[in-house]
């Protein structure tokens, strides 16, 4: 059955080689999402299907499998002289840095990463791309963990997230996937960006945009200008969602440990690897980013490669697995993770990697039999139009000026 499943999904259709069949043999994280689902639809009531949070970005795009080229285009699996590792090449700076990771000109910079990384070992790859902040991972080098879970503040009476105030700092698709579960559960989500740097899924396909984030309110706030209406939002909030590295908040003093919260506030992070140093705030914190110990940046796809989480070709060499699939496996994860804090009274910092839930989800158990149809995957429908970038400014002010009533 759960075979099946996969191949009617669109996740087969996404992982393997573009000119082989497509794998089925990871049909187990399809039942366990499911399963999360679940339960988040016996608390809440949110009717969703995993199958089209997992494969709906690609239904909207038109994706398919490419095997060691990502759905989307933007990242690699490349061998090194003993064994796998990914890299992202999205953003304009990291296809500048190439040159300086290969110690060379490169007119073809694929060409140029694969040829370099092919004569040295996969440490050495890594190391040096992530010096130059780039996204990269040794395949499979992080092993499966909980989220970690501190104590920030009191704890408040068990809670849903029904008329809970979310404030909704993150960007591109974990982040926002929880956040739109939770607003589906009942929650008021604000969406904050900073009008300088909005999510970047604003300046892509809309639909993608519209999906993640109908339904929630929209502010536009810059974080050093308006740093106080910043911490204001913050402390009137009962859920926190953050996505960028740590370090961009805690520099300001806006961490979740720098920030006073209203009793049972819960703050959920996500974050690409979850590194962390000694803090000295009052708890754990993370990193500056000049830092050896600082979080490595990460995306969907790279992070699931460095928990584990690829298909495999016709010889058992890995490739992609659907479509940057460790971010809403943690985007589901995340408002799990949401929920059973706000049942429990919350007053946690909760942090979730997502290559740690990549890895859980790669050591589930591999489907090795059956022969499916499979099917390409289904475009989602969307309920309505994301938010205008700061459309709601002034209702938030009044949701603040409430909150801090009571």
């Amino acid at each position: 059955m759960s075979g099946a499943a996969w191949a009617a999904s669109g996740l087969a259709w996404l992982t393997g080689q573009p000119d082989g069949p497509p794998d089925l043999s990871r049909a187990a994280v399809l039942q366990h999402a499911t399963q999360v689902l679940g339960r988040l639809t016996d608390a809440t009531g949110v009717d969703a299907d995993a199958a089209t949070l997992l494969a709906g970005r690609a239904g909207l795009l038109g994706f398919r499998r490419a095997g060691r080229v990502s759905a989307g285009g933007a990242s690699r699996l490349l061998a090194a002289a003993d064994g796998w590792w990914a890299i992202t090449l999205s953003r304009a700076d990291d296809i500048d840095a190439v040159p300086a990771l290969v110690e060379a000109e490169c007119p073809e910079p694929w060409a140029a990463v694969a040829g370099w990384a092919s004569r040295r070992p996969v440490a050495e790859v890594v190391e040096r791309a992530r010096l130059l902040d780039l996204p990269a991972a040794a395949l499979g080098e992080t092993a499966p963990a909980p989220p970690l879970i501190r104590r920030v503040g009191p704890s408040g009476p068990a809670r849903g997230a029904h008329g809970a105030l979310v404030v909704d700092l993150t960007s591109l698709w974990a982040g926002p996937l929880c956040g739109q579960l939770l607003a589906q559960a009942g929650a008021t989500v604000i969406k904050v960006e900073s009008p300088s740097r909005p999510d970047g899924t604003r300046a892509g396909p809309g639909a993608f945009f519209d999906w993640m984030n109908h339904g929630k309110l929209s502010c536009a706030v810059d974080f050093d200008r308006d740093a106080a209406v910043l911490a204001g939002l913050l402390g009137a909030a009962d859920v926190v969602l953050e996505g960028s590295r740590p370090a961009a908040l805690n520099r300001r003093g806006l961490g979740p440990f720098d920030v006073a919260g209203r009793p049972g506030r819960v703050w959920l992070q996500t974050t690409a690897h979850g590194g962390e140093a000694p803090g000295s705030y009052g708890g754990p914190s993370f990193a500056s980013p000049s830092s050896s110990l600082a979080e490595p940046p990460g995306f969907g796809d790279d992070t699931a490669v460095a928990g584990g989480l690829v298909g495999f070709d016709g010889a058992a060499d890995p490739v992609f697995c659907a479509d940057a699939i460790a971010d809403p496996l943690t985007g589901i994860e995340a408002a799990a993770a949401v929920l059973d804090s706000l049942a429990r009274g919350g007053g946690e910092v909760i942090t979730l990697s997502l290559a740690a839930v990549a890895a859980r989800y790669a050591a589930l158990p591999l489907h090795r039999a059956g022969d499916h149809p499979v099917s390409p995957p289904a475009r989602p429908r969307i309920a309505g139009p994301g938010p205008r970038l700061g459309a709601d400014n002034a209702r938030v002010g009044e949701l603040v000026n409430a909150a801090s009533r009571c």
